[in-house]
């Protein structure tokens, strides 16, 4: 598959954008692991002009992550194309236009998947920012605002026509948040249509290798997009990758996992201090299928999760291992 100039070879698997989840370390770590392509935080329009430090942070790439998307949103047409030319001086692979997000702070206030309700003012800012920059442009979407409102197959089109270079879907409303289940029969009826011929990723409970493989072979979309199941678990992408093309080697290894978690945390406190860093990796802890199932566990998770020092949650953590590896 290729985006623009940007080739992700067949079948790739792209790490999904998150608020607080997918920091720089966490894309580089992805990467290494098999993740084909993978995309920054939301990056406020608004702010970025504002020169809000800790949303400059977020443009900061890596060389070893790309290829690289940095993504933006908002809901005015020259704030966005002000913000689409600043990051295109921060020089990521290509920048997304977010119009999938479906929290009340953002979709509340119009942007996001709040623009599913202003069909023209979406259009509007898609083609404005593609003709503002060099740079691929690609957006991410949801079906619909509601059950009643399942407008992708045609705003896939209409999308297409502003010139951008790949789109993606969500297979869910607005209205369903994360509830639910993603609706890919409706992911391929926008892939069925002949009019579409720009790539179409495919995002919204791809869990397991099974899950990948079903989007590519019976949905037929051209990429997928991993989201909440890399959270505290970014081997997930060399595991779909194994499924998908035998090339990235035999699964991780308890203890490889558990070294993976542990650079987590090291990287998240170098870069930005003890105590935020150990705040900001604890939604990875608490969502890792690794800790997951383990017997007589509760005292010690709430332990882990309360650990205020990296010496403290370090010792916790090998005392996790050790109650997995006795099981």
């Amino acid at each position: 598959m290729k985006i623009a100039n940007i080739d992700l070879g067949p079948r790739p698997v792209m790490l999904a954008p998150m608020e607080d989840v997918t920091d720089r370390s966490f894309r580089l770590i992805c990467r290494e692991l098999g993740a084909s392509m993978v995309y920054t935080e939301f990056v406020s329009a608004d702010a970025l002009i504002r020169d809000i430090p800790a949303t400059v942070r977020k443009l900061s790439i890596d060389p070893g992550e790309r290829p690289t998307a940095i993504q933006i949103y908002g809901r005015e047409v020259e704030p966005m194309v002000e913000a689409a030319r600043i990051v295109e001086q921060a020089g990521p692979d290509l920048i997304d236009i977010n119009f999938g997000c479906p929290v009340k702070k953002v979709a509340g206030k119009g942007a996001g998947a709040g623009m599913l309700r202003d069909i023209p003012k979406m259009l509007e800012i898609t083609r404005a920012v593609v003709n503002a920059v060099k740079l691929p442009v690609t957006v991410k979407t949801r079906l619909g605002w509601d059950h009643n409102s399942k407008i992708i197959v045609e705003l896939a089109e209409q999308l297409q026509d502003c010139g951008i270079s790949a789109l993606t879907v969500h297979g869910r409303t607005r209205s369903q948040m994360y509830t639910g289940s993603a609706d890919w029969e409706m992911i391929a009826r926008v892939k069925e249509n002949p009019r579409l011929t720009i790539p179409l990723i495919g995002n919204g409970d791809i869990t397991t290798p099974e899950a990948a493989c079903e989007a590519f072979d019976r949905y037929g979309v051209d990429g997928v997009m991993v989201g909440r199941a890399s959270i505290g678990a970014p081997w997930i992408f060399r595991d779909i990758r194994q499924a998908l093309h035998a090339d990235m080697g035999a699964p991780l290894t308890v203890a490889e996992r558990f070294d993976l978690l542990r650079r987590q945390i090291r990287e998240s406190v170098d870069r930005i201090d003890e105590y935020r860093g150990i705040l900001h990796i604890r939604r990875h802890l608490a969502a890792s299928p690794l800790l997951k199932g383990i017997s007589h566990f509760r005292d010690t998770r709430i332990r882990m999760l309360r650990a205020s020092t990296l010496d403290e949650l370090m010792e916790v953590l090998s005392q996790v291992q050790e109650l997995i590896d006795n099981q």
